[in-house]
């Protein structure tokens, strides 16, 4: 079984107010992220809260989404990473970590990773735009223990550099979206525009050969 994990306690600081319960569209942008991620082919979804997570508990409470708070939100992402990962059932195959700042994230994106996953076997699925990897990121769930004891200043990166032979790259070729999260309002003015833009083509991906 693979889970969506979506990282949505962070203190939203250079905002100055809760980033993730301001509008983008019709809805707000955590809305729009669990759209994306209810639709493709995760089993399970958990929503890993923190900041002003009461107000986004109410926002979100018709999704079919667990829902947990991390208590130690602001040591920063990884802690949410790893409550997160504590929180899943031990049966849980791979986890997908979904950022909840990034609503140009759509089921395009997400199932190539999935079907990529399941396909060739390895342990961290990253998605690439031209030379950057970015979000999302899946994860087997036999790295669980070691993300326990990752350095906080590194988060994932640690476990991504300490595992190149585990690797497996799957190149979204025609969207920025995976590089995109909004951490101010230049970003938010930013994505905004992009949503405005946006045509009806789907995002190209290239997958791995088996």
């Amino acid at each position: 079984m693979i889970w969506a994990i979506i990282l949505a306690a962070g203190e939203s600081k250079r905002m100055g107010e809760p980033k993730l319960l301001l509008p983008f569209g019709e809805k707000s942008i955590i809305e729009q992220v669990l759209d994306s991620v209810i639709s493709s082919e995760v089993d399970k979804s958990l929503v890993v809260l923190g900041s002003e997570g009461q107000k986004i508990k109410k926002k979100i409470k018709r999704y079919p989404v667990e829902i947990t708070s991390n208590p130690y939100f602001q040591r920063g992402m990884l802690s949410s990473v790893q409550w997160g990962l504590q929180t899943l059932p031990k049966d849980a195959e791979a986890a997908l970590f979904v950022l909840g700042d990034q609503p140009g994230i759509s089921k395009d994106v997400i199932n190539p990773l999935i079907e990529a996953f399941r396909i060739q076997k390895k342990g961290i699925v990253v998605s690439v735009y031209k030379d950057s990897r970015g979000h999302p990121v899946l994860v087997d769930m036999k790295y669980r223990e070691e993300i326990r004891n990752l350095d906080p200043e590194i988060g994932l990166r640690e476990l991504i550099y300490g595992h190149p032979e585990d690797i497996l790259e799957v190149r979204v070729k025609s969207s920025r979206a995976i590089l995109g999260d909004i951490d101010d309002w230049k970003d938010y003015q930013r994505e905004l525009k992009k949503k405005n833009k946006k045509n009806t083509k789907k995002d190209t991906i290239n997958l791995p050969k088996k």
